[in-house]
């Protein structure tokens, strides 16, 4: 199903952040984008698959995990206003090792693979779009590497706060864990100390 304009309107907002989109760019989404949905629970892709959209999340949390033998590996989270793939699967057209899953309902607006490619054949300055969002995601997974190179519980915990301060009380605790790498039980101990700290 193709979004309304006014469906499209807050990833146009995004877009505008970085570049102004121009008329021609708009109404090429609108003729090209779709909406889908993911319950909760359920996968917007699965290892193994090829990635062939990238999708705006209009509402919602989704995370991505790898597996380690029967342990589930989070390596990201993102929510609403945010962009998301499996982005070496998708850029390359070559199966995952990530899991997409929804941790909330979500609605997302979606793009397939070619016609993001042909977009930016047909409408050069979205190029600059483009580069300014892969430059700030690049950004988020610097972050993320410091996050996880971290051996010291309390300073992994202290720069998702800073990094990301709108997951910390949406998501739920195991999947924060498992993307700062460590128990539900240490995580749940740092926050205590820190609440008591903030209490004193």
């Amino acid at each position: 199903m193709r979004p309304t304009k006014e469906e499209v309107a807050p990833l146009l907002k995004v877009f505008n952040s970085f570049h102004p989109v121009g008329k021609g760019v708009e109404q090429y989404l609108l003729k090209n984008l779709f909406c889908c949905s993911v319950s909760k629970g359920e996968f917007l892709i699965k290892s193994g698959q090829i990635c062939d959209s990238i999708y705006f999340v209009k509402q919602g949390v989704l995370r991505g995990f790898i597996k380690e033998e029967d342990k589930e590996v989070t390596t990201w989270i993102t929510i609403e206003n945010e962009i998301v793939a499996a982005i070496s699967s998708f850029i390359l057209q070559m199966p995952t090792m990530e899991n997409m899953q929804a941790i909330e309902n979500c609605e997302l607006i979606g793009i397939k693979f070619a016609d993001l490619d042909r977009m930016y054949l047909q409408y050069p300055s979205f190029n600059i779009i483009g580069r300014k969002i892969t430059e700030l995601y690049y950004v988020y997974a610097e972050n993320r590497a410091y996050i996880t190179r971290l051996h010291d519980a309390e300073k992994k915990h202290e720069l998702f706060l800073k990094f990301y301060p709108h997951f910390a009380y949406r998501v739920p605790l195991k999947y924060i864990a498992s993307f700062l790498g460590m128990t539900i039980e240490t995580l749940s101990r740092i926050r205590a100390k820190n609440a008591r700290r903030k209490k004193a």
